[in-house]
């Protein structure tokens, strides 16, 4: 990595995950961002990924309070397990610092209020990690459909699943400390249904089935909002899908092959126009639209490369944050609502 210039936003780094890793493999490629310090409970582990990444020995540190006391930093990115956030957030705002933190923000609405209430009292900026929100490619797509591209919305489908075989250890399977599909990858599914229907859902129905370790492992949920969009979503880690999205419009139609992790090369979408049913051209109605287009938006640099910069020129411009705190609170109510329904739909034992 490149010697961060004075002016760069530097970061540091609560947690040496795989999220962690990805995003400071990205960051490398920042046009306003470095990571500058990193921390693990473990100092070893800590050195280890500052070695991978460039990072100062110095400021590799086997202790997250340790990280929040650096006075070189401006922000950090909280990359740990989900019911770690609200804490290691707020301490990180008492020390003085920005937050980037990981979905889900929070394990509670109640939480995510606290924190952006603390961040607000203190002129500091915090911001949900949905890295996605950050890439062209979503712009792109965002306003196809508010351009009218495919008609009036009427239907977004998701799927965001996966099967690991890695059980013991994994964070995602360790129901004490938030694991489990919703809210690893479902809040993905719930965040671009809100986005793209531009409003709340009004109703909000979800099913699962459980892992052995107690964590809701495959589900499907079903939003409806009031300006007449419908919402299914399906995720999982035990199973495998598309993981694409869908948007149905009453004109047309677009796919998102990759929605969730868009490429830096090759980001695209289809978009297709609409296909009457033989009923309509039987009865005199228009021809069949030529086939499908696919777009490609290009991309300036990696996903979480984006996610870092824009984060750090909405701190130090002042300018609306890409996931502002209304979008999260919303995302953390349907998903609550959403957590209830598939614990009640668990058997009795």
């Amino acid at each position: 990595m490149p010697p961060s210039s004075p002016l760069s936003f530097r970061y540091g780094v609560l947690g040496c995950g795989n999220i962690a890793e990805q995003f400071a493999t990205d960051v490398a490629e920042a046009r306003e961002s470095v990571v500058a310090a990193v921390a693990s409970r473990s100092t070893e582990k800590a050195v280890a990924f500052g070695a991978r990444h460039g990072v100062d020995p110095g400021r590799c540190y086997g202790d997250y309070a340790r990280l929040l006391r650096d006075p070189t930093l401006d922000a950090v990115y909280v990359a740990l397990p989900n019911h770690a956030h609200h804490q290691w957030s707020k301490r990180a705002l008492a020390a003085d610092k920005h937050v980037l933190c990981e979905k889900p923000f929070t394990q509670s609405v109640a939480e995510a209020e606290d924190l952006f209430d603390t961040a607000d009292a203190a002129g500091l900026r915090v911001m949900e990690a949905f890295m996605y929100r950050c890439h062209p490619l979503t712009r792109a797509v965002v306003a196809a459909v508010r351009g009218g591209a495919i008609g009036r919305l009427r239907l977004v489908r998701a799927s965001f699943c996966y099967r690991t075989m890695r059980i013991s250890g994994n964070v995602r399977f360790d129901p004490t400390i938030g694991g489990g599909g919703l809210q690893d990858i479902g809040s993905y599914c719930v965040s671009v249904a809100r986005l793209l229907a531009g409003c709340e859902p009004h109703a909000v129905h979800a099913a699962g089935q459980f892992h052995d370790t107690g964590v809701d492992d495959v589900a499907a949920g079903l939003l409806n909002f009031p300006n007449g969009v419908t919402a299914s979503l399906t995720f999982g880690m035990s199973v495998q899908a598309d993981n694409t999205l869908h948007l149905g419009g009453e004109e047309g139609w677009i796919q998102v092959p990759v929605p969730w992790k868009p490429p830096r090369e090759g980001a695209v979408y289809v978009l297709g126009g609409q296909t009457p049913p033989k009923q309509d051209l039987n009865a005199g109605g228009a021809a069949s639209p030529p086939g499908p287009r696919t777009i490609t938006v290009e991309t300036p640099a990696p996903l979480f490369a984006l996610e870092a910069d824009a984060f750090a020129q909405s701190v130090r411009s002042g300018e609306t944050l890409p996931v502002s705190r209304e979008d999260t609170v919303g995302n953390l109510r349907v998903l609550a609502a959403m957590a209830r329904q598939i614990k009640n739909s668990r058997p009795p034992i």
